[in-house]
């Protein structure tokens, strides 16, 4: 009546994880209240102190948290940390650009842009799986081609 099929289980626990995440609304504690915030409403994560500033598209947050646990908690969403003190969400990436020191700028809709720390310069890797006109992510710049 069912056909086996080729997958196991424990091979589509990361599908299942990450397609509840993709549907879970984030509870927020702010100001002596919890918020249920959609995660593709937050735009970035930044360390202020020793609290952190959630903005949101409606507003911003501050939150006492470390920026390592945010960034774990987030890392199922789709957030990415580029620096020490940054986490953005990669659905709002527009574009990252590469400065002539080699280092990288990240460019979010609406035009924020983040410095990209040398630590955190590998973690650009995770803002898509496809990557046309190039072989992937360069984590440093690449050698000049003799002519």
């Amino acid at each position: 009546m069912f056909e086996k099929t080729e997958m196991q289980t424990p091979e589509l626990l990361p599908q299942i994880e990450e397609m509840l995440a993709k549907r879970s609304r984030i509870a927020i504690k702010a100001r002596g209240r919890i918020l249920f915030v959609d995660p593709t409403d937050i735009v970035s994560v930044q360390a202020k102190g020793n609290y952190v500033s959630v903005r949101r598209t409606g507003g911003t947050e501050l939150l006492r948290e470390s920026m390592a646990v945010v960034a774990e908690k987030l890392r199922a969403y789709g957030f990415v940390r580029i620096h020490r003190s940054v986490i953005i969400n990669t659905l709002f990436v527009e574009e990252i650009v590469n400065l002539s020191s080699g280092d990288n700028v990240v460019r979010i809709k609406g035009g924020l842009e983040f410095p990209v720390s040398r630590t955190y310069k590998e973690n650009l890797r995770a803002i898509t799986p496809l990557w046309i006109g190039v072989t992937g992510f360069r984590a440093e710049p690449r050698a000049a081609v003799p002519r």
